[in-house]
């Protein structure tokens, strides 16, 4: 039996240049020839990173005849955001405390 081991999404955005890619992805999908233009890297460099951001279900991909677009998959976006929810409400809680300590000084 073969196990498929997806990479974490929290170890994928941890890297600074996945997160630029996220970036960039957030506003159009890209091609990896125009993904790679945005760094000061090689464009296999760029893919492999593509390629962990895949492999975490976080970015996708698409033929559109000759050429591949990557494109941000909201859906696992989405699954990021539940799981901070919690900790939000805590920062919220506690940045609204020291909205009233400030007020009452």
């Amino acid at each position: 039996m073969v196990m498929i081991t997806r990479r974490d999404v929290f170890q994928a955005i941890a890297d600074p240049t996945r997160r630029a890619i996220l970036s960039l992805l957030l506003v159009q999908a890209m091609t990896p020839n125009a993904l790679a233009a945005h760094f000061d890297s090689t464009r296999q460099a760029v893919s492999k990173h593509v390629g962990v951001l895949m492999e975490c279900g976080l970015v996708a991909q698409q033929q559109q005849g000759r050429e591949i677009y990557y494109h941000l998959n909201t859906k696992k976006m989405k699954e990021i955001d539940a799981w901070l929810e919690p900790f939000r409400k805590i920062w919220e809680g506690r940045f609204s405390q020291l909205d009233n300590i400030l007020d009452n000084l």
